[in-house]
């Protein structure tokens, strides 16, 4: 039994015992579904609140707002340049694997509907009312809440007025540092809850979806799964190699929170615990606290992959010829709407959506043969997001001198 002590193998036992109930008793797996976003929303219960203070800490740490932008500037930078090639690789392969090629699907015996409600999510509104939903009705409704940008707004302002009270300041930051410790022992325990969560989703996912209908669309699948391995080897290695480490040792880390993302489907869920390795692994507080939660809604590597690949399938599927000028367009729209959305479930697919919308050609009824893949491949995108804003930390971390790589190599394991 000791090899069940660690947590890793206690959510990839979940994950192989939910699997095995998915596939024997499909529709009792089914019902297990209240079990992962039970665990889920436990986190997310403590997710506002501890972003909150670890951007309101990172930010007074610095005592200097112009170290302050210089940050905030590279973190911008490269989200911009990572997230390009993120989307540039999904373009790649949908051309070099073309998985939707040969299935010649008729847009008219699909129901509009399905694809119907999540146009309507991601139309929202106009430009000036997404820009006042940053703004909370109140101070504290940021800490009950789950918008990732208006925790940022919040918490930016506080922490860069904590810099200027002088000694106040010092001792609200205190303050906040003692509730995030108290925050982070409760995250501890919860966490210990991931292999009934682990088991939950992988129970719902192929007791509802089942094999059958992944098979259908196998090709798209493997070519999600394959580019973003592509991504992360190639394009994420270098960067993580420059910052001091190597890939595999990287993961092999991670691996803790890999599974319960592979699981949930949810980056939320892991946020708490990568604040914690990551100032072990040797970045400065100010920098985790800034660039981590950022690349929560500015750098989603994998929605990036999975937008344009996604598009292009539909394109192919339907027998929609797309010249080069609006492939640039399609890649210029998919810079723009994978901002400013958070890691929960599902939101590749309504930013998928948003990019189909704005990109007329491609039928956006289309839509409705993806959603019964969604989740798995929503698993793909949130696992890649993660590993991306990791290293996406180091870089900026190591940009600014404030990563203490002897520090890292040290936690890795490594010389």
């Amino acid at each position: 039994m000791r090899y069940l002590r660690p947590l890793y193998a206690q959510v990839a036992l979940g994950m192989v015992l939910g699997i095995a109930a998915g596939l024997l008793w499909p529709d009792v797996a089914v019902q297990c579904k209240p079990l992962a976003d039970g665990f889920i929303k436990l986190i997310k219960m403590l997710v506002a609140p501890i972003i909150f203070g670890t951007v309101v800490l990172g930010i007074a740490q610095s005592r200097d707002l112009g170290h302050l932008g210089r940050l905030g500037a590279k973190a911008l930078i490269y989200f911009e340049v990572v997230s390009s090639l993120a989307i540039l690789v999904g373009l790649l392969a949908a051309h070099i694997v073309q998985p939707g090629a040969g299935l010649h699907l008729d847009v008219a015996t699909l129901d509009p509907s399905i694809a119907a409600g999540y146009v309507q999510r991601a139309a929202g509104h106009s430009w000036s009312e997404r820009l006042l939903a940053l703004i909370p009705d109140n101070l504290l409704a940021v800490l009950v809440g789950n918008d990732f940008l208006q925790v940022l707004l919040v918490a930016v302002l506080c922490g860069v007025v904590c810099t200027q009270i002088g000694s106040a300041g010092q001792r609200i930051t205190a303050v906040i540092d003692d509730l995030l410790k108290l925050l982070f022992g409760v995250m501890s325990w919860v966490v210990r809850l991931a292999p009934v969560g682990a088991f939950g989703g992988m129970a719902f996912t192929i007791g509802r979806f089942g094999l059958a209908t992944l098979w259908k669309l196998a090709l798209l699948v493997l070519s999600l799964y394959g580019a973003s391995l592509v991504f992360v080897a190639l394009v994420l290695g270098p960067i993580a190699y420059w910052c001091g480490c190597g890939m595999w040792p990287l993961l092999r880390y991670l691996r803790e929170e890999v599974l319960i993302v592979l699981s949930t489907s949810s980056t939320e869920a892991v946020f708490p615990a990568l604040v914690t390795k990551l100032k072990k692994l040797g970045a400065s507080s100010s920098v985790v606290g800034v660039v981590l939660p950022a690349g929560y809604s500015f750098n989603l590597d994998g929605s990036c992959i999975y937008i344009t690949l996604a598009a292009l399938f539909l394109a192919q599927a339907t027998g929609t010829h797309l010249d080069w000028t609006q492939q640039l367009v399609l890649f210029g729209v998919a810079s723009l709407t994978s901002k400013g959305t958070s890691g929960v479930a599902g939101v590749g697919f309504i930013t998928l959506a948003a990019t189909l919308a704005a990109v007329p050609s491609i039928p956006i009824e289309s839509l409705a043969i993806l959603v019964g893949i969604d989740r798995v491949l929503s698993v793909c995108r949130a696992v890649t997001s993660l590993i991306g804003n990791v290293v996406a930390t180091l870089a900026v971390a190591r940009w600014e001198n404030e990563l203490d790589r002897t520090a890292l190599r040290a936690e890795l394991g490594e010389r």
